[in-house]
């Protein structure tokens, strides 16, 4: 897979118009890259209007593309990746150099977390870059190309549309790597390309998303090298992570757990990725992090069939895995790894399909392994009889209340950790940024989630769980959600601060503290109709309880924000093992 591709449409760009005698069918280079983009399934664009990419906004309508007007461009590019986990794709536009900077940190994360989103950027025209005008947006020093140059570190490709001969190829080349590559393509749309004339007979044919097959002769030998030792493990598991969800295997990845009913574990980035309704799901493994029985299940175990396994530090429980490499096959997308073998060049897909068709179930040895539920696990607070909402309580108690199909969005810190110990019913979809782990995406990607589900036509409540501290950072999405229509049902999380940070560092420091929010006005403030809103204060158990069996509540009829307290200093068990660990490798020289 090649990680970065530079695209230029000629050495030398070229603006000049085609003559319409060549063209079978004239369309314009903005009509043509936004019809593509209706091709693959977007619905729905974010980003922030800006002088240099106005009048190609004008075409999203005739596309059959909504226009999403975030308030910042961060929060668009946060948008833009919660739709693009739920829809398969997305996309954002925003203006040259101030907007396009300010989105790169969303942008960047998309790249860390294996999100596909097209990132289109309105540019000054062609002529405006070729004389090196000082032009509002630039660094002041004729350089139009230091902005593309970082998003080039950041992006699978890279399309300059200079040259309406090649923009058409240029965009189809783009948008298929960012599906293929399931990561942020960047395309650079000048003023003057906008309007330009190209030929719009290609789209009668839809850009080819097929993944490459494998070599036939290869994958055969792979699956039956797989097939021998499976066949021969007194113990195998499967453990499944992230890219088995981006790199779409998922339909593979269900059948071989229900068809072979091995004992099956996610790591916290590959939370939802089974169906946590099977029986035979374990829970979470992340080293020290994992829940009870789970770390020892899957480190005993003589066979780990790992499905698209992204090994960070959070995900790792601060690299704190203890499997050895004996007993590992690996999949991912471009390769596969059997103990310490390796077979480039072969992906995953094909060989998860053949391996499930080939499985001899007479063959494989099933063990039993731990079946966590949503049993409360007293902590010292709960055996004392105190009614604070503590988070050995909270978090097996959300999943005695969530619902087949529920969208799960949590943020970077105590959420995200605390959503390990909830099993989820059958078809949740989790969406968390655990590699990225920049604060404030939730909120940003919970708006992109639940107009991903409306724009689907489907019916899913999304929730939002989200600590006070990082809310603050990106509150502002809310009231796009307002304007949208949207129904989520947020949380915030109140513990005065930076939970997460205060166990890594500081527990007592003024850094980790914020200043308190009225959060229950917050609706208000954003001009949300109270008749199509609603906002709670819960600070015990019994009024969680109590909110939690109200099905006006439950049912999600409009956007709803609960202000939720927890103790300050208060966290879920794995991110106290992890910040733990974290804390002792930020101290090694």
């Amino acid at each position: 897979m090649t990680d970065f591709h530079l695209i230029n449409s000629s050495p030398r760009p070229d603006n000049r118009d085609i003559p319409t005698s060549e063209l079978t069918t004239p369309v314009d280079v903005a009509e043509y890259l936004f019809r593509r983009l209706h091709e693959l399934g977007v619905r729905s664009v974010h980003g922030v209007p800006g002088d240099y990419n106005l009048v190609a906004l004008d075409y999203l309508p005739d596309a059959g593309l909504k226009w999403v007007g975030s308030v910042n461009e961060l929060n668009a590019g946060y948008a833009a990746d919660g739709y693009a986990r739920l829809k398969g794709i997305s996309a954002v536009v925003t203006t040259f150099g101030v907007g396009e900077l300010s989105a790169i940190n969303a942008i960047a994360g998309a790249y860390s977390e294996i999100v596909p989103i097209v990132h289109i950027v309105g540019v000054p025209s062609t002529n405006a870059q070729k004389t090196g005008m000082l032009l509002h947006h630039t660094l002041g020093n004729g350089d139009f190309n230091v902005f593309s140059n970082m998003s080039n570190q950041i992006s699978c490709a890279v399309a300059k549309l200079d040259n309406p001969r090649e923009a058409p190829r240029l965009i189809d080349h783009a948008l298929k790597e960012c599906w293929i590559q399931s990561r942020p393509v960047y395309i650079t749309l000048p003023t003057d390309m906008v309007q330009k004339k190209v030929e719009g007979a290609r789209l009668e044919k839809p850009i080819d998303l097929r993944y490459t097959p494998n070599d036939p002769e290869k994958e055969h030998y792979v699956v039956d090298v797989v097939l021998k030792y499976l066949n021969a493990a007194k113990n195998p598991v499967i453990l499944v992570d992230a890219c088995a969800i981006r790199h779409r295997v998922l339909p593979e990845v269900h059948e071989l757990v229900k068809k072979s009913n091995l004992p099956t574990f996610v790591t916290p980035m590959g939370k939802s990725a089974v169906d946590e309704s099977v029986q035979n799901y374990g829970g979470v493994y992340a080293g020290d992090g994992s829940g009870p029985g789970v770390r020892e299940k899957v480190e005993s175990s003589d066979l780990i069939l790992s499905i698209g396994a992204l090994k960070s530090d959070f995900n790792t429980g601060g690299f704190t895995y203890k499997l050895s490499q004996l007993n590992m096959i690996e999949f991912h997308s471009s390769y596969v790894n059997v103990r310490y073998s390796g077979y480039p060049g072969v992906q995953m897909k094909g060989v998860l399909r053949k391996v499930i068709d080939q499985m001899d179930l007479k063959q494989l040895s099933l063990t039993p392994g731990p079946r966590p539920a949503n049993l409360i696990r007293k902590s010292q607070e709960d055996l004392s009889g105190g009614e604070a909402i503590t988070q050995s309580y909270l978090w097996p108690r959300l999943g005695q209340w969530l619902r087949k199909n529920d969208i799960v969005v949590t943020e970077t810190g105590t959420s995200s950790f605390g959503i390990w110990e909830t099993r989820f019913p059958e078809g949740v979809t989790a969406v968390s940024q655990v590699l990225w782990g920049s604060i404030g995406y939730s909120v940003g990607a919970t708006q992109g989630a639940a107009l991903a589900a409306s724009d689907m036509g489907v019916e899913r409540r999304t929730i939002l769980f989200v600590g006070d501290g990082s809310f603050q950072l990106t509150a502002q999405e809310v009231s796009t959600m307002i304007r949208l229509k949207l129904k989520p049902i947020i949380f915030v999380l109140c513990n005065e601060g930076f939970t997460i940070e205060r166990f890594i560092h500081g527990m007592d420091a003024t850094y980790n503290d914020i200043q308190p929010w009225k959060f229950k006005d917050i609706l208000a403030v954003f001009g949300a109709d109270p008749k199509e809103s609603k906002t709670f204060q819960v600070h015990t158990k019994k009024g969680l309880d109590e909110l939690f069996g109200d099905e006006a509540f439950s049912s999600a009829p409009f956007i709803q924000l609960v202000e939720l307290h927890v103790p300050k200093k208060d966290a879920p068990v794995a991110l106290k093992a992890i910040a733990e660990s974290t804390a002792k490798k930020n101290a090694q020289d």
